[in-house]
């Protein structure tokens, strides 16, 4: 909600978010900010479950979500349609941030709002920090780094929502406790093994690397 605050958002006005997943956002911004528009994800578990959302805020009228691949959602030869397009957290669409950035810009009206969401370092991580979270040392940069491939994108950065530490704790331990609740419902399932490894394995590498190495921030940006 902060985020749509600093976006100035008006009703009336169109956003496009790829990978929108449960559309979240798209739902909550229509009923506080009278936007609406179009959520793309290949996930149809996620997009039954926007399409519940947007029916529980009464904003099915504005908003629309269709399942398709988020890096070819975008027609190029339309004119652009939107005010807002956004893609938080899934720059793997587009290979990287500058692509990701180059993927959405067709679709966006002059003078609209590019909003990319993207992990950053906090600082310089220890060589053992990248095999422990499974990325590699340019997969992401410095905040000032961001800026740089950002500009090299040929956008502008205008304004910026980033999480803290406890930020970080409140999504990643949130998700421990919905592991650790199906494995208690159940414990003979047979991805049962695997789910408790998982569950060890995120909550060390969260403690031990992530928090302290690893930000996380929403950058708001104009072509």
């Amino acid at each position: 909600m902060l985020l749509g605050e600093v976006c100035r958002l008006a009703p009336g006005q169109r956003q496009l978010d790829l990978a929108c997943g449960k559309g979240e956002m798209l739902c909550r911004w229509a009923d506080r900010f009278g936007t609406g528009g179009l959520g793309v994800d290949i996930s149809e578990v996620f997009l039954s479950a926007a399409r519940a959302r947007a029916a529980e805020f009464g904003v099915t009228d504005r908003v629309e979500f269709r399942r398709g691949d988020a890096a070819q959602a975008v027609p190029q030869a339309e004119p652009p349609a939107f005010d807002v397009v956004s893609c938080i957290g899934a720059t793997w669409i587009g290979g990287g941030l500058a692509g990701t950035v180059a993927l959405m810009r067709p679709a966006l009206r002059p003078g609209g709002l590019l909003l990319v969401g993207e992990p950053y370092w906090t600082e310089p991580p220890p060589e053992e920090v990248y095999p422990a979270l499974g990325v590699g040392p340019d997969d992401f940069a410095s905040l000032e780094g961001t800026l740089d491939r950002l500009e090299s994108a040929g956008v502008e950065l205008v304004e910026m929502v980033l999480a803290d530490g406890d930020s970080w704790d409140r999504y990643v331990a949130a998700q421990w406790w919905t592991v650790e609740r199906w494995l208690a419902a159940n414990p003979d399932h047979a991805d049962a093994p695997a789910m408790r490894r998982y569950l060890a394995d995120c909550r060390r590498s969260h403690l031990r690397h992530q928090r302290r190495y690893l930000g996380w921030g929403v950058f708001v940006l104009r072509a």
